[in-house]
């Protein structure tokens, strides 16, 4: 049986949550989330928490939705009340980021310079070789991220790149160069 699927959310305080059939729109301080859910996933609210239930348990498509459209509907919560953040660090000589309203500019080393649209549910901020990308929809600040990353990956022997910060770089050895003595 479910584990995730059966602990309710807890609503915290300045949440408004307006559930009509199987779409659910989620209002906080951070802004406004909207989701559809498949016709098997029912939400009730009930008093401060909201609780997910499901047609045909005995199906493993209902199960996993069960705990799919909790841990969705949690970070709708998590997401209009605190919101999500992701760092992105820039590795490499002449490697730079700039942030001007909704446009970033990467210099990353190519023969121009890198235009990046960032949608207007996002913030991206700029500090030395730091990018943080902040906003209430976890899976659009995870993608927004990945996307950036792409530009430049971090290669392994001298580290260059767009790595996200809690990521670790395995290194390599470069090249051995043998004495010219045996021939």
């Amino acid at each position: 049986m479910p584990r995730v699927g059966k602990k309710p959310v807890v609503i915290s305080a300045g949440v408004t949550i307006t559930i009509a059939g199987s779409h659910v729109t989620i209002k906080g301080p951070k802004g406004t989330l909207e989701q559809n859910f498949h016709p098997w996933v029912h939400v009730t609210q009930v008093g401060d928490t909201l609780e997910v239930t499901v047609d045909h348990v005995e199906e493993k498509l209902a199960r996993s939705l069960w705990g799919t459209s909790r841990m969705l509907l949690a970070n709708m919560v998590t997401g209009v009340t605190t919101g999500f953040t992701k760092q992105l660090e820039i590795n490499g000589v002449g490697y730079r980021a700039q942030a001007a309203g909704k446009k970033l500019t990467l210099n990353l080393g190519y023969s121009h310079p890198i235009e990046f649209e960032v949608p207007s549910s996002i913030t991206v901020a700029v500090e030395k070789n730091v990018l943080t990308i902040s906003g209430a929809d976890k899976q659009q600040v995870g993608q927004i991220a990945a996307q950036i990353r792409d530009y430049r990956k971090p290669e392994p022997y001298k580290g260059k790149g767009i790595k996200y910060s809690t990521e670790t770089i395995r290194r390599k050895a470069g090249k051995v160069v043998k004495s010219a003595g045996a021939a």
